[in-house]
């Protein structure tokens, strides 16, 4: 079980600093909508009005009325640019972004600071410019992007101190607290917020020293000392009150909630998040009422009272999801990384009460939502509908499983404490098992209400690489000789069972996971070897190869089964619509690359080695697609990116990237020859901005289908080739070797002039190979994603 902290109580503290209060505040104003029309002429009198209007903006924001703040300063925004004053429509432009990110708005309040920090930087005042890039830096903390705000919050901190600003110099400090809290660094956390601490009271700044010593609470909170958190706390909340601050009261309030749930006194840990959430709506704070929900549904839950923490869990879950409306794909997948506690709660709580069902929706729900987004928006006529499609309820994955005419199997991790895995046959019928992570009996870190509790953030008390089942997974690749650093080994690092001569090989660690993974599900599973499976994967299960697992007699997975992968149900339900476009198109050419120029990489650059193995593989596969392959010189990114607009297959066997190339955040690119101005990589963002009716891809290189795990998914080049408009695609797990691979691609492209069904052709290529290749490592790494058909 999670808390998830409202924790950033330096929050009204810092957006302090950022609205630029150099007008003298005025007191007791009323707030009122202003007439234009009725605004004095002289440009004096015009400046004077908006001034009225700025100072009348900074004093609602003070007492939490943020609509009424918004429209003052964006009254006063449109008078600075009819006079032409542009310092002070900087102040404005800042003002207005800190108005939307108080009612969680990110991506506008984003556009406003970006618009200061341009007219910041043309008319060279720096503290307008230290104001836009701290509030920037704090977006890209509630986005869950610590780099990024650390990056951001750094700078501000040079100028800070470059202009002798000691109150922004304390903020700078205290919001770089907050982001290394956040990465779990306590130490760090504690160190700089102390250094506010000092600053804002040497400054008489009273809010600064409330917001330092809630971050010091913070910090113990999560250190497991209670009593000193509550202390901290105790004095924000004094502050807070004294200072009329009803946010960083409602912020005091549920870290004391916390804190008590934490000494299990969930009685008074229910009264304190109660109180907080009446603050956050009372200000119409959604991110903070969105955190008190799920802290005070936790609450309900542990204390037993399951139909209020269900209702609870169910508001948290809406509130948040309105946070992400409006951001764009890189920004939802970040804040949803915060965000994912009141769905794993609530699985929780519905399991509970015997409402599997509604389990098996919440965890839909709360996965791959950035990517269905996305997706859907690709496929429909108008791009709103990325933000209005609904997840799915039990009756449409009933009917997807039926429409694909297979057995869904989907995994949901609940934190280090269990495994929820659903059955959903192709009849509709729908079958729940749990599995006690405690069956591994891997050494970890105890699961204490201190690790249990989460950060400021949302994040898990225990890291996911430190997870059980992470390292049973970390296991079963070392086993398969694929080191943690994603290098493939002819020797395992865990070396096989002896076995006798001719007889198959046993992998323990293979066998582990097939207990933990199929065993607990093994009896519904079809009996059929053609009848597919679709295995929906969660957190560190997308590096399983399903395909390698052995059960007791050694026999592995695709000897009994037809496989496939999906991040999400109700990805299948999208690919289908891709694939129905498909048919719709009369494409014929099929595109094959193999071992292209290589392109440069790295620092000093050096040129990947040549894979001439994969130019043989593409000359045989070509030859079987009935088309030429394109090798060498002729293989350029430019010249292949516009044959794949066009192409029905795309087979792409080259050099496969991991983390060697980001671009846009995303990791992962394929490997061709460069030309004219372009260094030759094919990246997953470019990818993801083109539009492909490609029936299939094969990425026939190392790591294909890896990328950064993500609460969204696997973040990478698969990802990237289904939000182009592929519906399926074949990817691999880690660094495959040159020979076995040729084989198997070719066989599979030979299977598949027998039979269209990709996952057969697949499953046929794999057993065949395996007969000439049988250590697992040779054959076992590719997957298919999306369609079989």
């Amino acid at each position: 079980m999670k808390l998830q902290k409202i924790g950033l109580s330096a929050l009204i503290s810092i957006l302090a600093a950022l609205t630029l209060g150099e007008f003298r505040f005025i007191p007791n104003s009323q707030f009122k909508i202003i007439n234009s029309q009725a605004l004095a002429q002289t440009q004096a009198q015009r400046k004077a009005e908006a001034d009225r209007l700025l100072n009348q903006g900074i004093q609602q924001h003070q007492i939490s009325q943020f609509q009424a703040a918004l429209q003052s300063w964006q009254q006063a925004l449109i008078i600075y640019r009819e006079i032409k004053d542009r310092q002070s429509e900087g102040k404005a432009l800042g003002n207005l972004g800190i108005a939307y990110f108080s009612l969680g708005d990110y991506a506008k309040a984003s556009e406003y600071q970006q618009q200061l920090l341009v007219l910041a930087r043309e008319i060279k005042d720096r503290q307008s410019e230290g104001a836009a890039l701290g509030s920037l830096g704090l977006a890209y903390l509630y986005l869950g992007d610590y780099a990024k705000a650390i990056e951001y919050t750094q700078q501000v901190l040079a100028i800070a101190r470059e202009i002798k600003d000691r109150q922004s110099e304390g903020k700078a400090l205290g919001n770089l607290g907050l982001a290394y809290f956040s990465l779990g660094d306590y130490a760090k956390a504690i160190e700089y917020a102390q250094q506010w601490l000092a600053i804002a009271r040497e400054i008489q700044d009273r809010k600064s020293e409330g917001a330092a010593l809630g971050n010091l609470g913070l910090a113990y909170s999560n250190l497991g000392d209670y009593a000193k958190a509550i202390e901290y706390t105790q004095q924000l909340l004094a502050i807070a009150r004294e200072t009329k601050d009803r946010h960083s009261e409602g912020v005091a309030l549920g870290n004391l909630g916390l804190a008590y749930s934490n000494l299990g006194d969930y009685a008074k840990a229910i009264e304190y998040q109660q109180q907080s959430l009446a603050i956050a709506r009372e200000i119409k704070d959604r991110q903070s009422e969105g955190r008190a929900l799920n802290n005070l549904g936790l609450a309900l839950y542990i204390s037993g009272n399951l139909p209020a923490a269900e209702k609870t869990l169910l508001d948290s879950i809406k509130v948040l999801e309105s946070l992400r409306a409006g951001l764009d794909d890189a920004n939802k997948v970040s804040i949803f990384e915060t965000q994912t506690n009141p769905y794993v709660t609530l699985q929780q709580v519905f399991i509970a009460q015997n409402k599997n069902n509604d389990a098996l929706e919440i965890s839909e729900r709360g996965r791959a939502r950035a990517f269905v987004e996305l997706l859907a928006s690709r496929l429909a006529p108008s791009a709103s509908v990325a933000t209005t499609i609904n997840p799915l309820n039990i009756q449409q994955i009933q009917q997807i499983a039926k429409e694909q005419n297979a057995t869904i199997v989907e995994y949901s991790t609940i934190w280090n404490e269990a495994l929820y895995i659903w059955v959903i046959k192709p009849t509709g019928e729908i079958t729940f098992r749990s599995v006690a992570l405690k069956s591994l009996n891997i050494n970890l870190p105890e699961a204490t209400e201190q690790t249990r509790v989460s950060a400021a953030t949302g994040r898990r008390g225990l890291n996911e690489q430190d997870t059980a089942l992470a390292e049973m997974i970390r296991g079963t690749r070392e086993a398969l000789g694929v080191s943690a650093g994603d290098t493939a080994n002819k020797q395992a690092a865990n070396p096989p069972a002896s076995t006798p001569a001719n007889s198959r090989i046993i992998y323990p660690k293979l066998q582990q996971s097939y207990q933990l993974l199929i065993q607990p599900i093994a009896d519904l599973l079809p009996t059929d070897p053609n009848a597919p499976i679709i295995f929906i994967p969660h957190q560190s299960l997308f590096l399983v190869p399903f395909v390698a697992l052995q059960d007791q007699t050694g026999q592995y997975l695709i000897e009994k089964h037809t496989i496939l992968t999906a991040p999400a149900i109700q990805i299948l339900q999208l690919t289908r619509q891709s694939r129905q476009k498909f048919r719709q198109l009369t494409l014929q050419n099929n595109l094959v690359v193999g071992n292209p120029i290589m392109p440069k990489i790295g620092t000093p650059p050096q040129q990947l080695p040549p894979l001439p193995g994969s130019e043989q593989e593409a000359i045989t596969i070509a030859q079987l697609l009935n088309t030429k392959p394109i090798t060498g010189s002729q293989a350029t990114k430019a010249s292949i990116v516009q044959q794949m607009l066009k192409a029905r297959i795309i087979h792409l066997a080259t050099h496969g990237l991991l983390n060697e190339v980001k671009r846009r955040d995303l990791p992962g690119a394929i490997a061709l020859a460069p030309s004219g101005n372009d260094d030759g990589l094919l990246t997953s963002s470019e990818i993801l901005d083109l539009k492909l009716n490609a029936e299939l891809v094969v990425l026939s290189a190392c790591n294909t289908g890896r990328g950064k795990l993500t609460g969204d998914g696997v973040l990478g080049l698969s990802r990237a080739l289904i939000s182009a408009g592929v519906s399926s695609i074949i990817v691999s797990l880690w660094f495959v070797p040159d020979e076995p691979t040729a084989e198997l691609m070719a066989e599979f492209y030979r299977q598949l002039q027998l039979n269209p069904n990709k996952a057969q052709a697949l499953r046929q290529a794999m057993l065949m190979t395996m007969k000439m290749h049988p250590t697992p490592q040779d054959w076992a790494a590719f997957t298919l994603i999306g369609e079989a058909e």
